[in-house]
């Protein structure tokens, strides 16, 4: 059988895909964050299908609960703006990273380097868009000196630190375990508990998509082998459940109600009830799972997965930025027109990040290749076993 295209995408189309679907994805969710799909079909008159305005319009500056953020018309969230700085902290130390490298260089980068930020349309801090469990990564590391491996914990127990780790699982392409590790070491800096291992297992998934022949079956039953407590039983609650439809519609409720016994949050997303966002070993954020059981009902397709993660609602932004990236590292990249207006809209080269990780990428490999080398020499001296070709 002949391997269809996406299956015979190479590493650069992969992270490109990656990094600029995980983009997209952002964008089009952001508009319609926080809202049940109920809602989001009244609003838009039926389904979002692309990049659609504000909730409210020409009043997004003062209208509650979003100003003075301007989301929508493809403006990317802080999603991205995270993305993108974690790869500037791989451009900066061109190799593996740790929760001290978030603390040398994600930390400076989001408090002393102004840059465009979309959604307040104009240059700022990144320290002054992102999200309050993002600025505690400079409350707790900057001015609480905490160590950077448990600086996370005491945070409150969100995706926060998931929705930027694609490029751990990049780097750490068709090595899930190797990812899965990596990314609990940096992540420790910011999260803990299930959001911690949120992001340990979404690195994990995006390198299981980058081997040709990967499908989302494989890139779910790597999640399982790896996943812990509540992460694991949630994921594989939802996507058991994803695996009986073949289009969004019909999944949008069942894979909700798959979920709600894991996520804390509560039915209503704007009014968290009284356990949300605590430590547990028995609940899972709501965005991983979710976006896993979109990339199954979509068969890999990133249009679909995308499209199903928007319409879903509640955190649909950070939904949508995992589906995109998964869909993306799968080699299913994003409609290049949507890819397209996104960077004009936010104002940035979606594609520089992409090129900057893919040449580290293969020096953080070269690396990785020398020092098993190393490794083997030593441990023959040893008196251990020949390693053969």
């Amino acid at each position: 059988m002949k391997p269809k295209p996406h299956q015979t995408a190479l590493l650069d189309e992969r992270i490109t895909g990656a990094l600029v679907g995980a983009a997209v994805g952002d964008a089009l969710g952001g508009p319609v964050e926080g809202y049940s799909p109920e809602q989001i079909l009244e609003r838009h008159g039926g389904r979002v299908h692309g990049i659609v305005g504000p909730w409210h319009g020409e009043a997004w500056r003062t209208a509650r609960p979003l100003a003075p953020y301007h989301k929508g018309d493809g403006h990317v969230t802080d999603d991205t703006l995270m993305t993108h700085a974690l790869v500037r902290v791989y451009a900066r130390v061109r190799d593996h990273l740790d929760a001290y490298a978030v603390a040398d260089h994600l930390v400076p980068d989001l408090m002393t380097e102004p840059r465009w930020i979309p959604e307040l349309e104009t240059e700022a801090l990144p320290l002054h868009r992102i999200f309050l469990a993002e600025k505690w990564l400079v409350t707790r590391i900057h001015y609480g000196h905490a160590d950077p491996r448990e600086a996370g914990t005491g945070n409150i127990v969100n995706c926060g630190a998931a929705m930027y780790m694609a490029p751990v699982g990049l780097v750490n392409a068709a090595n899930p375990p190797a990812a899965y590790a990596e990314a609990l070491d940096v992540a420790g800096a910011h999260q803990s508990s299930y959001g911690r291992e949120a992001a340990g297992v979404l690195a994990a998934a995006v390198a299981a998509a980058c081997p040709p022949g990967a499908t989302p079956d494989s890139i779910i039953s790597t999640c399982l082998s790896l996943a812990k407590d509540g992460t694991r039983t949630a994921i594989e609650r939802v996507c058991e459940e994803a695996s009986r439809h073949t289009d969004f519609e019909s999944a949008l409720e069942p894979l909700r109600a798959a979920v709600a016994p894991y996520d804390t949050v509560g039915p209503d997303y704007r009014s968290p009830s009284l356990g949300a966002r605590r430590p547990s070993r028995l609940h899972s954020i709501e965005e991983l799972p979710i976006a896993l059981g979109m990339l199954l009902v979509a068969r890999g397709d990133y249009r679909h997965a995308v499209l199903g993660a928007v319409n879903y609602g509640r955190d649909c932004d950070s939904i949508a930025t995992m589906a995109g990236a998964l869909a993306g590292a799968l080699g299913s990249p994003p409609p290049e027109d949507w890819a397209k207006a996104v960077a004009e809209a936010s104002r940035l080269d979606l594609w520089e990040p992409a090129a900057t990780l893919t040449e580290v990428t293969r020096e953080i490999f070269t690396r990785d290749m020398t020092r098993r080398r190393a490794h083997e020499r030593a441990f023959a001296s040893l008196g251990g076993e020949e390693c053969s070709d």
